[in-house]
């Protein structure tokens, strides 16, 4: 075998490879399903409509850049190569939702300053102009030979058509840079929530990966005006730097929301969860229990766990001594529990001794204070109570300790 056969082409090796478009596709779509009802609520806000242009734009690109519509909406419409100008289009549009976006942003929900009105009618105005461009060139180019993967390159050197291409893509162009460049800015802001720096970071990965689309675009173009082949740039590099570049911002819209929401419901579920040791010894306490609701959220099921136990410890206050709380924080502190872990411990100490004179005297009070106990870091710190009462060892011995003449307790 000689060497020049070893040799390879890099458009030998992509095209077998098959761009799907579909998996953007149904990022994007997902994304806007879930900030919809939002958008619904509260179209007025400039930065949600953004952002919901900025996702309708982003599906429709991606829905009419595929090969199969393309052909589609040729034959439908009977002009060859007329899904060219309304791709173009599309994605002009989109490049003007991410600026829209980023004036929003950059300016927070509530400024309705002039400036900002003036920065979003540039804008609006400026891609409006582009688009319009983009159909008159069209309109003025001969391109009677559809092409579904390769009209970029196919006509990068007819009069009309190479100036509509050169233009689409230096729109794109600086809006993603732009774009970019001040999601990337933000990230470096301190203040943000983890799931939304995230979401940020997905963002500004994903605009930085349709730099390469436009490099691989405007690569592909310039060779062929210069009397060179680099076709397989554009048809099969870009796409896939455009469907990766597509998820990634999809994605990106999604973590923040979905992210926090998973975050919330798994908060809820674990202290619901770790709530039980002491919901079981008040149910002892109160003969009772919170109903259970199937179809309640675990948000909804927290809330009435931790109703429930403060109801029935207000119930037991009477019953509380706070002599052996304070004596069991001692003894806590003297085996070597940190602050709050000692707080836990003789909290628990005094809650179970509680219930246990509460079966002894069910009708009389208990031995309390005169000026009553004080149940405020019983009823505040309820979790760190009931994490203490899963054991019950390191509670015995507080217990034993605290029992012990107070004399010693101070000597250890």
């Amino acid at each position: 075998m000689t060497p020049a056969r070893l040799a390879l082409d890099p458009a030998d090796v992509l095209g077998d490879v098959s761009v799907s478009f579909w998996l953007p596709i149904v990022a994007l779509t997902l994304a806007l399903v879930i900030k919809l009802p939002n958008l619904v609520k509260l179209w007025r806000d400039p930065l949600l409509r953004a952002v919901g242009g900025l996702l309708l734009f982003a599906c429709g690109v991606f829905v009419f850049a595929s090969p199969s519509v393309i052909g589609w909406t040729n034959r439908v419409t009977g002009v060859p190569n007329i899904s060219a100008p309304l791709v173009y289009s599309l994605i002009t549009a989109l490049c003007a939702s991410w600026l829209l976006l980023i004036v929003a942003w950059r300016n927070g929900l509530s400024d309705r300053s002039a400036s900002t009105r003036r920065a979003a009618r540039w804008v609006v105005f400026a891609y409006t102009g582009v688009v319009v461009a983009l159909w008159v060139l069209f309109a003025l180019a001969d391109v009677p030979v559809e092409r579904r993967r390769d009209l970029d390159t196919y006509y990068a050197t007819t009069p009309f058509m190479r100036e509509e291409i050169l233009l689409y893509l230096l729109a794109h162009t600086v809006a993603c840079s732009i774009t970019a460049r001040l999601i990337w800015n933000w990230v470096r802001t301190d203040g943000l929530d983890a799931w939304l720096r995230w979401g940020l970071r997905l963002l500004g990965v994903g605009y930085a990966t349709n730099l390469l689309f436009d490099a691989a675009k405007l690569t592909a173009v310039t060779a062929r005006l210069t009397g060179h082949d680099l076709d397989w740039l554009s048809t099969n590099v870009a796409p896939s730097a455009a469907c990766v570049s597509a998820t990634l911002v999809a994605v990106g819209f999604i973590l923040p929301h979905s992210g926090q929401y998973l975050h919330e419901r798994w908060h809820a579920r674990l202290g619901h969860r770790r709530l039980r040791p002491l919901y079981v010894l008040m149910r002892s306490v109160n003969g009772g229990g919170t109903p259970f609701t199937p179809r309640a959220t675990w948000e909804m099921r927290l809330i009435r766990r931790e109703t429930f136990i403060r109801d029935t410890l207000l119930q037991l206050s009477r019953y509380l001594d706070e002599d052996l709380r304070d004596r069991s924080y001692d003894a806590a502190r003297a085996l070597g529990s940190a602050p709050d872990r000692a707080k836990a411990l003789a909290a628990a100490v005094t809650i179970l001794d509680a219930v246990a004179a509460r079966e002894r005297s069910p009708e009389t009070d208990g031995a309390t204070s005169p000026s009553g106990p004080d149940t405020t870091y019983l009823l505040q710190e309820i979790q760190a109570v009931s994490r203490a009462l899963r054991h019950r060892d390191e509670i015995e011995a507080v217990r034993a300790r605290a029992a012990a003449p107070a004399e010693r307790v101070a000597r250890a």
